[in-house]
């Protein structure tokens, strides 16, 4: 990458922007709202089961200037869902002032495995046992969603559970191709501990992005 452009990229001017697209937000607490997704590439967290392990390097997606990005967002919603990759992995400071300033709501779904950039109206925490969240997205979490896997994840889910905020909501998400599987487990879960909910991928039943 050329000097120039990996200065602006480092500055937030510029984002390595893999896709962005209009769509239902299909998970957790908005779920059912139309939404703006802006995917960012680039992530090192490394979760095998990654449903978009094409966004993890991010030199295969060209970067974009922040300014365009925002152009084509507010054409679309007032709700803007900023996504990877891992977005955190680039200072997000640029991006959601431009947005903020068009008067849209800015959401990030984020690992918090790095410092947390940016002003956000809503965080959806969804922290990976390779790299764990920071402590000031632990704070700012408006929700915390834990994909299940296996049984383990529930013990992994109470743990993070018990770092972030009184008010962030919890919910336990099946992990796609563990569905079948996972799903009988964390509805008895969620009965026996009711301070958790239950998030599913609504937007892979409707067959949507």
């Amino acid at each position: 990458m050329k000097k120039e452009i990996q200065e602006l990229v480092d500055k937030g001017l510029m984002l390595p922007l893999m896709e962005e697209f209009y769509t239902i937000q299909g998970e957790g607490f908005h779920k059912g709202t139309a939404a703006y997704f802006i995917r960012v590439g680039g992530c090192d967290v490394g979760c095998h089961w990654c449903d978009v392990k094409e966004s993890w390097n991010a030199e295969l997606h060209p970067p974009t200037e922040t300014s365009q990005i925002v152009e084509n967002a507010a054409k679309y919603s007032d709700t803007i869902v900023v996504t990877g990759g891992e977005p955190l992995t680039w200072d997000m400071t640029e991006l959601t002032k431009q947005l903020k300033d068009r008067g849209l709501k800015v959401h990030i779904e984020t690992s918090g495995a790095y410092e947390l950039t940016g002003e956000w109206d809503w965080i959806c925490l969804s922290p990976k046992k390779l790299k764990l969240p920071t402590q000031k997205v632990y704070d700012k979490a408006n929700e915390l969603k834990v994909i299940v896997y296996n049984k383990d994840d529930f013990r992994f889910a109470e743990e993070q559970a018990s770092k972030v905020n009184r008010d962030c909501i919890l919910y336990l998400q099946p992990e796609w191709s563990k569905r079948d599987k996972v799903i009988p487990e964390i509805v008895e879960y969620v009965m026996a501990n009711p301070k958790w909910k239950v998030s599913l991928q609504t937007h892979k039943y409707l067959n949507i992005p």
